[in-house]
C-alpha cells in the first residue's frame, strides 16, 4: 500500500506510491533513534549521598577492641542505617546517544513506510480549524476514524493549535518538528501535501 490521499471531506480519493528509497530500510535505524530520543528525555535527577557527603558520624561508634563486634570507624559507613550509599546513583551521568544525520533520515522514512503499509498514512491538501473550537477539531479527528493521530502542517496557526490542544489522542506539529520518534509513537499520521512533497524530494 501507499499513502492515502484524502479529499476535503476526509474521504479516500486516491493513493500515492512511496519512492523505492523508503523500502528495504533496516529497522535498527528506527530503534537507535527512538533509544536516543528516550535517553535524552531522562530527567537524570536520581542521586544518593556517599559516606563523604552524609552529615555526622565524627565519633567512633565503639571501641576498637573488647566488644566482640567488628571494627567501625564512623556511622557514615554504608553498613549503618542512615549511612552513605555505596555505588549509588549520581546525577552527573551522561545518557546522550549519538545518531548521525543519515540514520535519522532512514529512521523517519522507515516509520513512514510502516504507516503506509498499514494504511495509516494520510495526505491532505491542507488541514486547519479557523474557528479554533475543539468540537470542530474533534469532528475532523472522528472522521479519520483512527485511535490516535499525528498531524503535520506546513505552518501551524494558533487557531488550529488551540482547537486540537484538548484532544489527547491527537497532536499537531509543524513540518520541522517531524521526526521518527513521533512518527512511530502515533498509530496514524496526517500530512499536508506541501510537507509530503518536501519529504519526497529530500528522499531522492
Amino acid at each position: 500500500m501507499g499513502a492515502i490521499v484524502l479529499n476535503e471531506k476526509l474521504q479516500k480519493a486516491s493513493e500515492l506510491a512511496l519512492p523505492e528509497s523508503f523500502s528495504g530500510i533496516n529497522p535498527h535505524n528506527l530503534y537507535l533513534y527512538v533509544k536516543s530520543t528516550q535517553a535524552a528525555m531522562r530527567a537524570n535527577t536520581a542521586t544518593a549521598l556517599t559516606r563523604a557527603e552524609v552529615r555526622g558520624g565524627g565519633k567512633k561508634p565503639w571501641a576498637q577492641k573488647g566488644g566482640g563486634r567488628g571494627r567501625a570507624g564512623s556511622k557514615r559507613a554504608p553498613t549503618f542505617v542512615g549511612g552513605g550509599q555505596a555505588f549509588g546513583p549520581k546525577n552527573n551521568r551522561n545518557y546522550d546517544l549519538k545518531v548521525n544525520k543519515k540514520q535519522k533520515k532512514l529512521a523517519l522514512n522507515f516509520a513512514l513506510n510502516e504507516h503506509a503499509q498499514n494504511g495509516t498514512l494520510f495526505i491532505v491538501e491542507s488541514l486547519e480549524v479557523a474557528s479554533g473550537k475543539t468540537k470542530d477539531a474533534y469532528a475532523i479527528f472522528k472522521a479519520l476514524n483512527q485511535r490516535d493521530t499525528l498531524i503535520v502542517k506546513s505552518l501551524l496557526d494558533e487557531q488550529t493549535y488551540l482547537a486540537f490542544e484538548n484532544i489527547a489522542a491527537s497532536y499537531v506539529i509543524e513540518s520541522n518538528e517531524l521526526n521518527a520518534f513521533l512518527a512511530a509513537n502515533y498509530r496514524s499520521i496526517v500530512i499536508e501535501k506541501a510537507v509530503w512533497e518536501t519529504l519526497i524530494s529530500e528522499a531522492k
